[in-house]
C-alpha cells in the first residue's frame, strides 16, 4: 500500500523550514540550530516522543473544539474495554449521514473493523456503533471517556459526544491531545489502525464489503506512522501526525490548521533537524 506514496517524500525534502516563526509560537529549546517554521494554527504542540522534550509550541493548553481528533479517545477506551474480535451489530441509533460507512441496522461487523474505519476514514456510524456497542447508551459511553481523561490527567479536556462534532463542553488542547496520543500508541490494535492507508472490511457474513482509504495524506509518506484528522466548520483543519526516522519519534498537535499538510510537512521536518542538530 506505501508504494502509492513513493512522490511523497519528494514534496517533503522540498517543504522549507528555514522561515520565521509565528507569532506566539514558543521554541522549547536553547537559541541556535534550526530555525522554526512559521506557524499557521490556531494551537500546535511538537514533542519527541522517546524523550518527552516539546521541541515547539503555540498555545497548547488552549481549550479548542478538536473534530475528529475525539476518535482517539474512542479508540482507546473501546480498546481497553472489549476485545476487537467481538461481533458488533449496528444499532439504528448509529445511522448517521455526515461522513458514514452507510451502515444498515442489523448489520454485524467485528469491533476492530468499525475501530479502523473510525480512524481511517473518520466514518461517524462506524463510530456511534461502537459507542453503543461498548457503553451500551451513548451517554454512559461519553462518561467513560470522560473518566480516561481525568486518569490520564487531562484536566482540559472534556467531550460531550464519541465522534467529535462540535458541542458546549466538548474541548481539549494540543498538549492534552498528544498527552492522549501516546497512551493510545501504546496499544498493538490501535497503532496499526491508525497507520492504515487503504484496506477492505466486510459485514461478519461476507455479504457486503467496504473499501476503506485514509483521510490522512502524510500517510504517503512511508516514515509517517499515523495518526488521525479531524475537521468540523468550527474546529477547522485539525491533525495529529506521528513519525518515525532515524531512531526518532516525533508526535505533532495542530488545532484549527491552515494548509494542514504543508504546515504539517514542515513541522516535522523541522523536528527531525532539530533532533538531529542535538545528538551531533
Amino acid at each position: 500500500m506505501r508504494a502509492l506514496g513513493r512522490g511523497w517524500p519528494l514534496f517533503f525534502s522540498l517543504a522549507l523550514i528555514s522561515v520565521s516563526c509565528g507569532v506566539g509560537a514558543h521554541d522549547a529549546l536553547s537559541q541556535g540550530g534550526p530555525t522554526p517554521p512559521s506557524i499557521k494554527a490556531s494551537a500546535l504542540y511538537l514533542v519527541d516522543m522517546k524523550s518527552g522534550r516539546v521541541l515547539l509550541e503555540k498555545d497548547a493548553t488552549r481549550r479548542l473544539p478538536p473534530a475528529s481528533l475525539t476518535k482517539v479517545m474512542t479508540a482507546l477506551v473501546a480498546l481497553e474495554s472489549a476485545s476487537p474480535q467481538q461481533v458488533v451489530q449496528v444499532d439504528r441509533r448509529a445511522l448517521l449521514s455526515r461522513s458514514s460507512l452507510k451502515l444498515h441496522a442489523g448489520e454485524q461487523f467485528l469491533l476492530r473493523d468499525l475501530l479502523t474505519a473510525m480512524l481511517v476514514t473518520s466514518a461517524n456510524d462506524a463510530c456511534q456503533a461502537v459507542a453503543l456497542h461498548v457503553g451500551g447508551e451513548a451517554d454512559r459511553f461519553v462518561t467513560m471517556m470522560n473518566e480516561r481523561a481525568r486518569a490520564l490527567g487531562l484536566h482540559d479536556t472534556h467531550f460531550a459526544n464519541a465522534c467529535g462534532f462540535d458541542a458546549p463542553g466538548h474541548y481539549s488542547t494540543a498538549a492534552d491531545l498528544a498527552r492522549l496520543t501516546e497512551q493510545a500508541l501504546q496499544v498493538p490494535a490501535f497503532s496499526m489502525m491508525v497507520r492504515t492507508v487503504t484496506r477492505d472490511i466486510a459485514t461478519v457474513d461476507g455479504t457486503r464489503h467496504v473499501p476503506l482509504h485514509s483521510t490522512n495524506e502524510l500517510l504517503l509518506d512511508p516514515d509517517v506512522t499515523g495518526v488521525k484528522t479531524g475537521y468540523t466548520s468550527k474546529a477547522g483543519r485539525c491533525l495529529i501526525a506521528s513519525m518515525f526516522k532515524d531512531g526518532h519519534r516525533l508526535l505533532l498537535v495542530g488545532l484549527n490548521v491552515r494548509d494542514r499538510w504543508e504546515q504539517a510537512t514542515r513541522l516535522l521536518r523541522y523536528g527531525q533537524a532539530v533532533l538531529q542538530d542535538t545528538s551531533n
